[in-house]
């Protein structure tokens, strides 16, 4: 699964995306703590859920319950403000 990474999230990780393989199927919620269990890096970025944004297959979504293949694409980002 492509994972993707944008403004202080890419920042703070250190790269704008990673692939990751797992053996069945998850949810974004488990992702997540797929993720901060990769380190401090990761911990920081995640540890705020609540405040992030995510898109599956570039459809927003704020189910994190929502079970995601390997063939799917996931983009991680803080929320947007206008102005």
């Amino acid at each position: 699964m492509k994972i993707l990474y944008f403004a202080q999230i890419k920042e703070s990780i250190g790269k704008d995306q990673d692939i990751i393989e797992f053996k069945s199927e998850i949810s974004i919620n488990q992702l997540i703590e797929e993720l901060i269990s990769k380190g401090e890096k990761y911990k920081k970025s995640f540890d705020q859920i609540k405040n992030l944004r995510c898109a599956v297959n570039c459809e927003y979504t704020t189910n994190y319950n929502k079970i995601l293949k390997n063939k799917d694409e996931i983009a991680f980002f803080p929320p947007v403000t206008g102005g």
